[in-house]
């Protein structure tokens, strides 16, 4: 029997501002938190196979992040500061404590943070996880483009509008052409606003000497299960981020799919799932 899956918002107060926060959640049991990547990506497109198959399980939430989704998209500077205040604000929100917690590329930056930073954890999954690394062989490119505004608008600005440019930015991520569902839903979902977003939180990340946030220093503090996953095809995040986190941590599983991209929840659902269920 499949779990119904709802959709519900909640005012938060972050950094200073109201925002309204909308969320996936659904079934029974322990919470488990999803928490997706930047740019091309939310609550129903990186989760949407994941959602049903834990909730016989799990009561699971997925919020939208600021700047995606449904959720608000207000005219700021967007961090990796204001998302894990984003994100304990709403564990406080909807009264949700000692969560399991999976996170996909910026979202496992999220969980790892919130973990680090003393947030009440049952266990994580870091998914093709941001944070884990200091640079990736594309950061220098990226970072100049991104510190060059008219080059930055002009790369940019029709991947909220073109689903051309949509498919194409998802099959950089992957390891497979991007089904045309996948495209459609993408596109469903993302407007120039996440974009701005993402550009923001990019120039904050994408710095000239190597990425603002790694955690990869701290994993010895953390003391809490841990699952790790990464696509073997991902062309974003090293796999040896993964792999050495892996080794660093005293209590952790690894699961390296092949043939699987940057985002293995949609690419391969059934085996992340099957991972995800068996750990959790």
């Amino acid at each position: 029997m499949t779990s119904e899956i709802t959709s519900e918002s909640v005012e938060l107060r972050v950094d200073g501002d109201d925002v309204d926060v909308h969320y996936r959640t659904g079934g029974e049991g322990p919470p488990l938190v999803f928490l997706h990547g930047i740019g091309l990506d939310a609550a129903t497109v990186s989760w949407r196979h994941a959602l049903p198959a834990l909730a016989d399980e799990r009561t699971v939430y997925a919020p939208d992040l600021p700047g995606h989704g449904d959720s608000d998209k207000p005219d700021r500077a967007y961090t990796t500061e204001y998302y894990l205040e984003t994100v304990a604000a709403f564990l406080d929100a909807v009264e949700v404590t000692e969560p399991a917690m999976a996170g996909l590329s910026m979202g496992g930056a999220l969980a790892l943070g919130h973990a680090l930073d003393g947030g009440d954890v049952e266990r994580l999954v870091l998914v093709d996880s941001y944070g884990l690394g200091s640079d990736a062989y594309w950061r220098v490119a990226a970072s100049g483009v991104l510190q060059t505004p008219v080059v930055g608008n002009m790369l940019w600005q029709g991947v909220s509008t073109s689903k051309p440019a949509i498919r194409a930015g998802l099959r950089g991520m992957g390891a497979a052409e991007p089904p045309q569902e996948l495209v459609e839903q993408v596109a469903s979902v993302v407007d120039r606003r996440t974009v701005r977003a993402m550009r923001r939180w990019q120039r904050s990340e994408f710095r000239a000497t190597g990425f603002k946030t790694d955690y990869s220093g701290r994993l010895s503090e953390l003391e809490v299960p841990t699952l790790l996953v990464h696509g073997a095809a991902d062309p974003l995040l090293p796999k040896s981020w993964t792999e050495r986190a892996a080794a660093s941590l005293a209590d952790s599983e690894l699961k390296i799919l092949r043939e699987c991209g940057h985002c293995p929840p949609r690419e391969q659902p059934e085996r992340f799932n099957r991972a995800l269920r068996a750990f959790c």
